[in-house]
C-alpha cells in the first residue's frame, strides 16, 4: 500500500499518478499548470493588506490576512486564486469555517524539476463566486472576505497544503510542514515557474466527506 505523503507526482503518458494515492476516488481532470503564484488579496502583492497572523506548525495552520485600514474595512472585498487550477471544493462547511473554497493546483518544482500538487484553501468568506470543478486562471475573483456570520473580525483564512486528501478534516492529519506549506514563503519563492501550454491529469473528490 502506498503511503500518503505530500503530492509528488509521477508523469506517465496520459496519466498523473499521485504518490498517495488512494481508493477514495480514480476521478482525474485535466487542468492547465501554474505559472506561478500571487497573494490571494490585493492583487498580485497583498497591497493594502498586512498578514494579521502567521502560520506556525502545530498551531496556526494558515495566515489572516487583513486590510490595513483595521477593522471590517475588507469585509466584502475581493479574494483571488493564488494561481491556475481547479476549485475542489466551494460550500459553507459552518461551524468555524463558513463559506470555504479549495483549488487544487499542479506546478513543477524550481529546484528538482518533478510536477508537484498543492490545494489553496481561502475561508471565512463572504460570498463564493465560483463552482466547484471551475478551472481558474491566476488572479481570477473566487470570492469576498468574510466573518463567519460575526464570529471574528473580517479577514482571509488562508492555507497551503502539500497533502490533497485533508479537505476539512485537519484533525486527521499532522499539523506541520510535511502536509502544510507556510504560505508567504511559498508564494514568494514560485512567483514565476515554468509555463507549459498543456493541461495535466490530476486527481479530484479526495476528501472524505463531511458531517
Amino acid at each position: 500500500m502506498i503511503a500518503r505523503s505530500p503530492a509528488i507526482l509521477l508523469l506517465a503518458p496520459a496519466l498523473v499518478l499521485w504518490a498517495g494515492a488512494s481508493s477514495l476516488s480514480a476521478e482525474t481532470k485535466r487542468i492547465p499548470m501554474a505559472d506561478g503564484f500571487d497573494f490571494p488579496v490585493g492583487k498580485p502583492d497583498a497591497e493594502g493588506y498586512y498578514k494579521a497572523r502567521g502560520f506556525w506548525p502545530n498551531g496556526h495552520l494558515g495566515e489572516d490576512w487583513n486590510d490595513k485600514r483595521g477593522g471590517n474595512s475588507d469585509l466584502g472585498a475581493p479574494v483571488y486564486s493564488i494561481g491556475k487550477g481547479i476549485v475542489v471544493q466551494a460550500h459553507d462547511v459552518k461551524v468555524g469555517w463558513g463559506n470555504v473554497v479549495i483549488v487544487r493546483h499542479i506546478y513543477r518544482d524550481r529546484k528538482t524539476g518533478k510536477l508537484r500538487l498543492i490545494d489553496s484553501l481561502y475561508g471565512h468568506l463572504n460570498e463564493i463566486k465560483v463552482k466547484k470543478g471551475a478551472i481558474l486562471q491566476r488572479g481570477q475573483l473566487l470570492g469576498t472576505i468574510g466573518t463567519n456570520r460575526g464570529m471574528y473580525a473580517a479577514h482571509l483564512h488562508f492555507e497551503i497544503r502539500k497533502n490533497i486528501y485533508v479537505g476539512m478534516h485537519r484533525s486527521s492529519y499532522k499539523k506541520d510542514f510535511s502536509v502544510y506549506h507556510d504560505p508567504t514563503p511559498f508564494i514568494r519563492a514560485n512567483r514565476k515557474l515554468r509555463n507549459e501550454f498543456r493541461r495535466y491529469p490530476v486527481p479530484v473528490n479526495t476528501f472524505k466527506p463531511y458531517p
